[in-house]
């Protein structure tokens, strides 16, 4: 044990060190879904052995990053807006390099340089190994790109530099691609091929977690429920593996049982699932394991069965009741939240009707809502008229979040009256009084500080609520620190 810790010490010093002769700076953003985060944390890592510490001030920096996202229409509008900011600190800083990461630059690809003169450099989501190389490329003048997809990269060999990190919680990726051709999606075009991530370098990931003080993990992919390693290899070759490797695989629920075993007080968490992969075990598992927080995020996108299909979201209706009714079985105090989209083509009033009882059946404790934005490469921009209007679209929205402001709502004052523990991740962001925190249902808590501090466990008892947050009073810390 003595000989580990002092090898950690020794790689914490390396890599002091290294930060110290580092004479280069990286500015980087990240938008879209919480992989882009963690991938830029990976982009970090893989720089800062060329050389690059990260900074927060955009003006010095050699390099700017820009990780995108192109699941929705406003998403790559808001790059390109950033993108027309960082030609004008170029204007001043003619020596500073641009570079686009992530899903909007795989779907554009060399186009992007094209249309975006200010940029020198495309990467997308499986090439960041490639960085070094492409670094040397632009600082000698040159466009660099490089977008090809991969059928084996996880970046499980990289240890992630945690950037603006609360020190608390942290993201541990599991899983990259999607096989799940849903029609109005992105991601199985620029993220590639489902493929999953080495259980042992995952477990050494979180307890290095552990060893730096984080107190919650979340195990991310595109579909965590389709987590399944054999030895390696896409989850759709797992039918051609051997017995041996089929003996000796492992799930996501295997996976989750064994982080928790091994870390029982530190919290977990995992995000997305998709309701057509999440099987029993995985709710079976949850409800055995206390540091498994009872919350899924369980997207459905539509209440409409003719609008699934349309979408090919590969389950019904009614197969999504029936997962959340095992859900509410297992674990009767879980929280599901969702995604949803409006006005998908030919969406008619009773599909946006029928959406609103699938709702008002689930009472969701909060979700993520958005009207439909065409996607260009996807099988509904290439197949489906967007025919639905954009006041039509804007109305039924509305009574979307309108209809879940009352569900969130309901789900609050459930709380009333409780003493829950709450994991305390920093300032509330009303009052420098208050601490922010969030219990195992992941719904946001807010308390007097007292003399608590950022990574405590604290038993709040909840006196008050909104839709979206509990409000307390801390009666003690909770037995997990």
């Amino acid at each position: 044990m003595e000989k580990i810790i002092d090898e950690k010490k020794q790689g914490e010093s390396l890599v002091t060190e290294q930060k110290k002769q580092n004479t280069r700076k990286l500015y980087i953003e990240s938008y879209g879904c919480q992989m882009n985060f963690s991938d830029s944390e990976i982009v970090a890592s893989i720089l800062a052995n060329e050389g690059f510490n990260t900074t927060q001030t955009l003006e010095e920096a050699d390099l700017v990053l820009v990780n995108t996202c192109s699941i929705r229409e406003k998403a790559e509008l808001t790059v390109r807006k950033r993108l027309e900011k960082f030609n004008a600190v170029k204007r001043i800083n003619p020596n500073m390099k641009v570079g686009v990461l992530g899903c909007m630059a795989e779907r554009l690809k060399n186009k992007f340089l094209e249309e975006e003169k200010i940029v020198d450099m495309v990467v997308g989501p499986d090439a960041y190994k490639d960085l070094p190389n492409l670094v040397r490329e632009i600082d000698e003048g040159r466009n660099a790109v490089n977008v090809i997809l991969s059928k084996e990269e996880t970046y499980g060999d990289v240890a992630p530099v945690r950037l603006n990190s609360n020190g608390v919680s942290a993201f541990v990726s599991i899983t990259r691609g999607c096989d799940n051709m849903c029609t109005f999606c992105v991601v199985p075009f620029t993220r590639g091929r489902e493929r999953s991530r080495n259980p042992q370098s995952i477990l050494e990931e979180v307890n290095d977690l552990w060893e730096k003080g984080f107190k919650e993990i979340t195990l991310l992919g595109q579909n965590v429920d389709s987590y399944l390693w054999y030895g390696g290899g896409l989850k759709k070759d797992f039918d051609k593996a051997s017995e041996m490797q089929k003996a000796t695989s492992v799930n996501f629920a295997g996976l989750l049982a064994m982080v928790a075993i091994a870390h029982p007080k530190m919290r977990i968490r995992f995000s997305t699932s998709n309701p057509q992969d999440m099987t029993l075990d995985v709710i079976e598992t949850m409800s055995k394991h206390n540091n498994i927080c009872k919350y899924i995020h369980l997207p459905i996108q539509s209440g409409s069965n003719r609008i699934l299909k349309e979408m090919n979201r590969l389950h019904t209706r009614e197969e999504y009741f029936e997962l959340i009714d095992n859900i509410r079985k297992i674990i009767p105090d879980c929280a599901i939240s969702q995604d949803m989209i409006t006005g998908f083509p030919t969406e008619t009033e009773q599909d946006h009707r029928d959406t609103l009882s699938l709702m008002e059946y689930v009472k969701y404790d909060f979700g993520f809502m958005f009207a439909y934005s065409e996607r260009p490469g996807t099988l509904a921009a290439r197949k489906m008229k967007d025919d639905v209007p954009q006041e039509v679209k804007k109305r039924r929205l509305t009574e979307i979040i309108n209809l879940q402001q009352q569900h969130g709502l309901y789900r609050t004052r459930q709380h009333l009256g409780k003493i829950e523990e709450v994991l305390i991740e920093g300032n509330s962001k009303k009052s420098n009084r208050h601490w922010m925190g969030r219990n195992t249902q992941n719904t946001v808590v807010v308390f007097p500080k007292e003399n608590y501090k950022v990574g405590d466990f604290v038993n709040v008892k909840i006196t008050d609520c909104t839709a979206a947050t509990l409000i307390g009073e801390a009666v003690g810390y909770s037995e997990n620190n």
